[in-house]
């Protein structure tokens, strides 16, 4: 059996809760949307973790939804409300 490298499986940062919980429940209760500067005050507030990368895929896949990226993360959480919105 072949040893696995990080080269192979890259470690990534993974919040716990998800990021996007977080600032969905922080928007429900401001009353109106985050801005730009509360999302990356919250994210980099938020307690998060790295792990390898297989293991967050596995974990968002057992979670049933995506995370916002630490690094685009007010991209990712405007399109992650129009989707909340939507369902």
């Amino acid at each position: 059996m072949e040893e696995k490298t990080v080269e192979d499986d890259p470690v990534c940062l993974v919040f716990i809760p998800a990021l996007v919980a977080i600032l969905y429940r922080l928007e429900s209760e401001k009353g109106s949307p985050l801005t730009e500067l509360e999302v990356h005050a919250i994210r980099d507030k938020s307690v998060c973790m790295s792990m390898p990368y297989s293991a967050a895929l596995a974990m968002e896949q057992e979670r049933g939804y995506r995370d916002v990226r630490p690094e685009h993360c007010w991209e990712d959480w405007q399109d992650a409300r129009e989707q909340l919105k939507n369902d």
